[in-house]
């Protein structure tokens, strides 16, 4: 008895593993017996729509109910620009149900690229005018590191009214950025966030309308230096590291700053700043 059982269970099990292999071969489940009818889509939608969806998901589910795979399908989602990941089910008798989250993008990275809140890198999609973000660069391994400083260069400033509009780390690991009112800053290699916090605490007492700081170069042990300019003077963020470097020999050093006990060097009235090392 026990081996009738046995042997029925096994020809149970193995009824259930071909017949969905004989139901394709034979065209049971095919597209025309059951279609998928509906593309139901939840998500927090920007800038993607339910009809580029549609459009992308469209060559898939022509297979039907049965035949559709899935993960072709949620990699063609993912392919899409703004597109962070996507989620891809279906429910009897005929829907397809897709769930996307949206990359949120936290600043442009680069040339040709964004950098997302979670800290990933993805291309520029079309359309982005009204994208007011900060100009963020590095090496891509730094990216975390980048994200820090940022923020920490943010809430240093806040106290100013300045935001941070950019902020790069070069092949080197040398740190410049720059503020919204146009002040760029070279703050190098070492000691990164105490330069900077001793900057802060000091700009507030050289900001002149007037004669506006437009560069500081912080990259001194004891002090730094800064760079005035007229009234009309305006730099915009696409003013990238070739310029922010310093490279303009005609300003006039009006400030020298001095911390500590050691001599600081009282530098001449006109040169290149970026004839100074690190």
């Amino acid at each position: 008895m026990n081996t009738v059982l046995r042997i029925l269970a096994w020809l149970l099990a193995m009824t259930l593993v071909v017949l969905p292999v004989v139901a394709v071969l034979n065209g049971w489940v095919g597209t025309e017996r059951w279609p998928l009818a509906k593309l139901r889509v939840t998500g927090d939608f920007k800038r993607v729509s339910p009809e580029q969806l549609r459009a992308v998901v469209l060559p898939y589910v022509r297979s039907g109910f049965f035949a559709v795979q899935l993960q072709q399908v949620q990699d063609a989602i993912e392919r899409l620009p703004w597109v962070e990941r996507a989620q891809v089910s279906k429910r009897w008798p005929d829907v397809l149900e897709v769930m996307v989250i949206e990359h949120q993008p936290f600043a442009r990275w680069g040339a040709d690229r964004m950098l997302s809140e979670q800290g990933r890198l993805f291309p520029v999609p079309g359309g982005l005018k009204d994208l007011k973000l900060p100009q963020l660069g590095g090496p891509d391994s730094k990216v975390t590191e980048v994200i820090a400083l940022y923020k920490v260069s943010g809430a240093l400033f806040a106290s100013t009214g300045l935001d941070v509009s950019w902020l790069e780390m070069d092949a080197r690991g040398s740190w410049s950025l720059g503020l919204s009112n146009g002040l760029q800053i070279l703050v190098g290699r070492d000691d990164t966030r105490e330069r900077l916090q001793r900057f802060a605490r000091v700009l507030p007492q050289l900001l002149d309308p007037q004669h506006p700081v437009v560069r500081a170069d912080l990259r001194y042990t004891n002090g730094f230096t800064v760079v005035r300019g007229p009234a009309s003077v305006a730099f915009s963020v696409e003013s990238r590291l070739s310029e922010a470097m310093f490279a303009s020999a005609s300003q006039r050093v009006t400030s020298c700053v001095q911390f500590g006990r050691q001599p600081f060097i009282a530098f001449q009235s006109v040169f290149p700043i970026c004839s100074f090392g690190t």
